[in-house]
């Protein structure tokens, strides 16, 4: 038997038998139908950075499994008036059974997970981890896919601080997939070793997506890049998708992001509205996908 994870901090952690179970549970959410398997289990958002998808979405997740779900923002509670974060974990564990946490310190949910007895749900810890966002981007792949068993996924953009990037590399590679990482040497880690084991690193674009199954566009922050010394037209007539571009990839190869995503920037207005675009089926499956992460932690099967 397939042991349970009592908190999600990371991907690494997972086998692929864990990861798919999560994403089989995935599949049999239905957000409009509500479910109160939860009914009798409290749920603390702890938000130190703001989100819009993630939040929502564990949110309704939550509330559609009937679980009391309250929203802590760092600006709005005791946090900032100087209270840490050990201080906090303790007062929720108190009045809580799990925590969904986002931090800009990497590691800050780990901890946590240390000072607490109740489980801990990262929604994103600064350049490290961000473990629900690569579930569902599994969930979306495997909807039009049935396997990702030597699917070629390249992920272009800011790789190196980007939390998906880390997350999705190490999910994709756990599942079997040739991942391909893509950007300017700045925007990428030393290494591929550095972000999963089995990451290649491919840095002309064109050659990166060529007979791509799907290709994940990173958001890239145009402030970053004026820090960095790169010229932001250059990147995006380097690094843009485009439908040229695009189809240099498989004919039905799906284009995704993670949002949020700067249209004319990481790719034209065509691209992301085409019929390949599966950007709005990440958001929808989101969702699902926390339904099935907060069922798993916190379900009388636990």
């Amino acid at each position: 038997m397939i042991a349970k994870p009592q908190s999600l901090l990371a991907i690494e952690p997972l086998d692929a038998r864990q990861i798919l179970d999560i994403l089989t549970l995935a599949a049999r959410m239905d957000p409009s139908r509500p479910k109160p398997t939860l009914s009798s289990r409290r749920i603390a958002l702890l938000f130190y950075e703001n989100s819009t998808r993630t939040r929502t979405s564990f949110e309704i997740a939550a509330k559609a499994l009937g679980a009391s779900c309250v929203v802590i923002h760092a600006t709005t509670a005791s946090i900032e008036k100087g209270e840490s974060l050990k201080d906090t974990g303790k007062t929720l564990q108190s009045i809580v059974d799990a925590i969904v946490m986002r931090h800009p310190n990497s590691g800050a949910p780990l901890f946590l997970s240390r000072l607490i007895d109740i489980p801990i749900i990262n929604a994103g810890d600064g350049m490290h981890a961000h473990p629900s966002q690569a579930l569902l981007d599994a969930f979306t792949i495997l909807q039009h896919r049935k396997s990702l068993e030597g699917l070629k996924i390249v992920t272009i953009g800011d790789i190196f601080h980007s939390r998906v990037a880390r997350s999705d590399a190490h999910l994709f590679r756990k599942l079997g997939a040739r991942v391909v990482l893509c950007g300017p040497d700045v925007l990428l880690p030393e290494t591929a070793l550095a972000l999963a084991p089995g990451v290649e690193i491919v840095r002309d674009m064109e050659e990166a997506i060529r007979e791509a199954d799907v290709v994940m566009m990173l958001r890239v922050q145009q402030e970053r890049l004026v820090g960095m010394q790169i010229n932001v037209d250059e990147y995006v007539r380097r690094y843009q998708l485009t439908a040229s571009r695009l189809k240099l990839a498989k004919k039905d190869a799906l284009v995704m992001h993670p949002g949020p995503m700067i249209r004319g920037m990481e790719m034209t207005d065509e691209v992301a509205d085409c019929p390949q675009s599966v950007v709005l089926e990440q958001v929808l499956n989101g969702v699902k996908v926390r339904m099935a992460i907060l069922e798993t932690l916190l379900g009388e099967k636990r």
